[in-house]
């Protein structure tokens, strides 16, 4: 039997009762997609895409207005419009290419946190040109790929233990809570967390109105999920979104389209980076290549574990399917939005918010991808959406993965302890990179105090060892 008619006979079996076969066009996407395997149909796949789509669509205005302090030619934010482009085209691409070789739900952008890192660290604070700083986003687009294609990374994934995996589903559920609760609302945020002096962090106030939106939002939104609404996150995102808008808490859309600014100035400025490498400055380079490579492999890493995991698809042996297809998606998405002018794509957590709506084919990958292009043109809208208005999704999507918890083994100390600390750090150290990390330096060494240390893969030994030996390096290169 081949293939397709293998593909084929699955769906047969496992198609819904009820729903008969599909013919022409839609029948061909459903059976590359593998609907009725996953049981899932056109409806579901579209509702999640949108509501992924939705969630992370602040990335086509929080990207650019990080990068544009560091990417410019006169003055900052003098290229921001061409940031928009570049954000939203390198996000189409990526996702694109997950949904159609990995046909996995989830979703790519430019990083939270590394376009951080090249702004202020890298360009800001080490003054190296913004243009190299891209060659170096480009070079480690080109390692990955070779480290995917070597199989390396694949087997980096199956030496994070079940435990650890677990944890990062909780400590990923909790971060999402976090961004959607502490996001300031001088820029729209439901501050509903905020910072303090004395105590770190705060309840904020109910004086602030974004933070009374964002707690109907939540509610409104928990009513839909217990209800069992079909599009419950989306619903609550465009219900909270159109509340604000009537009350005045939010702008209402200034228009309904827009041309889009091809980035001319940015298109292969990497290139011309790559030709500024010289003997004052290649070990600026490789330091921060890197450090990019570092938090871009584990964050990656940590999501596609932590997403995985809740959507079913990790296996009994701990692995994900077609992990080096989805790994080849991320390294390419990485390299072409090097040549865009943006800093290193990857995998969103927020692809979480989809899953949790049903979403279980890369045809809900696709449908993400299709939203970024076309945001291109109907920027005003999505510029529109507050980002007290996704507060109730991440929100939800936060408790949805806390189920994961109930897996870890927590009489077993030396599962436990390296559990919590990834649960604990990957919110509270705001990286996903840095809650893995420490999980994964104590784990081993905990099994190696109960006697244990057999127990520990090989390769789970070096990733602690590189582990720490990073946490030196950053110490040491950038304080």
């Amino acid at each position: 039997m081949n293939i397709d008619q293998d593909v084929i006979d699955r769906q047969d079996i496992n198609r819904p009762k009820g729903e008969p076969p599909r013919g022409g066009w839609q029948g061909a996407i459903a059976n590359y997609f593998e609907f009725d395997y996953y049981r899932t149909n056109f409806r579901t796949e579209i509702v999640a895409g949108v509501t992924t789509f939705m969630t992370m669509a602040y990335i086509l205005v929080v990207n650019p207005l990080i990068l544009s302090d560091a990417i410019f030619l006169n003055e900052p934010k003098d290229l921001f419009a061409e940031l928009v482009v570049a954000t939203a085209v390198s996000a189409g691409i990526g996702t694109l290419i997950m949904g159609l070789l990995a046909k996995y739900p989830f979703a790519l952008a430019p990083g939270m946190g590394i376009n951080a890192f090249f702004a202020y660290s890298v360009v800001l604070g080490l003054g190296i040109d913004w243009r190299l700083a891209l060659a170096c986003v480009f070079v480690e687009g080109l390692v990955f790929i070779l480290l995917t294609v070597t199989d390396i990374r694949r087997h980096l994934i199956t030496a994070v233990p079940t435990s650890i995996k677990s944890a990062t589903t909780v400590g990923i559920g909790l971060f999402l809570a976090y961004i959607g609760l502490g996001g300031a609302t001088a820029t729209g945020g439901a501050g509903l967390i905020v910072a303090n002096e004395v105590t770190k962090t705060n309840f904020g106030s109910l004086a602030q109105p974004q933070s009374l939106m964002a707690i109907f939002g939540i509610f409104l939104t928990a009513f839909f999920m217990v209800r069992r609404i079909k599009g419950a996150l989306l619903w609550g995102i465009i219900g909270t979104a159109i509340l604000g808008w009537v009350f005045g808490v939010a702008n209402a859309p200034q228009g309904f389209a827009s041309i889009p600014a091809f980035p001319k100035d940015l298109f292969g400025a990497a290139f011309i980076g790559l030709g500024g490498i010289n003997g004052s400055n290649w070990i600026d380079f490789l330091a921060v290549l890197l450090v990019f490579l570092f938090v871009d492999m584990f964050d990656t890493i940590g999501t596609l574990a932590g997403v995985g995991m809740q959507a079913g698809y990790i296996d009994e042996n701990g692995e994900l399917p077609r992990a080096n297809r989805a790994l080849t998606a991320d390294a390419i998405a990485t390299t072409a939005g090097a040549v865009m002018g943006t800093s290193s794509v990857t995998t969103f957590v927020e692809s979480a918010s989809g899953v949790a709506e049903g979403g279980r084919t890369g045809f809900t990958s696709v449908i993400v991808a299709g939203l970024f292009f076309i945001s291109l043109i109907f920027t005003p809208i999505f510029e529109a959406i507050p980002a007290f208005a996704t507060t109730p999704a991440l929100t939800i999507v936060g408790v949805l993965m806390m189920a994961s918890i109930t897996s870890i083994n927590w009489e077993d100390l030396t599962e436990a302890i390296p559990a919590f600390l990834t649960i604990f750090f990957i919110p509270f150290a705001f990286s996903i990179a840095a809650g893995l990390s420490i999980g994964l330096i104590a784990y081993p060494l905990l099994k190696t105090f109960k006697g244990k240390a057999e127990d520990v893969p090989i390769v789970t030994w070096i990733l602690a060892a590189i582990f720490i030996a990073r946490f030196i390096f950053m110490t040491l290169r950038f304080g």
